[in-house]
């Protein structure tokens, strides 16, 4: 899985469960950074949520369940 595929299906999940747009929540989950295998073999990615509190908290409870699916991107 490549860094954009993670973010679209982060979007898609967040849209369908908690309603809003694409576009907000895509805007809310920002980038997907990828990390070097090498210095992050457990996990090498991660995001940096904005919005309110209770968006934060939505993204980063749902980033959670994808690190256990998808532990390594490209």
């Amino acid at each position: 899985m490549t860094a954009s595929e993670l973010r679209d299906r982060l979007v898609t999940v967040l849209t369908r469960d908690h309603l809003g747009d694409g576009r907000r929540w895509r805007m809310a989950v920002g980038d997907v950074r990828v990390y070097s295998i090498e210095t992050h073999p457990h996990c090498n990615w991660s995001v940096t949520p904005s919005g309110s509190a209770e968006d934060i908290d939505r993204i980063e409870t749902l980033v959670d369940r994808f690190r256990e699916q998808f532990p390594i991107v490209r």
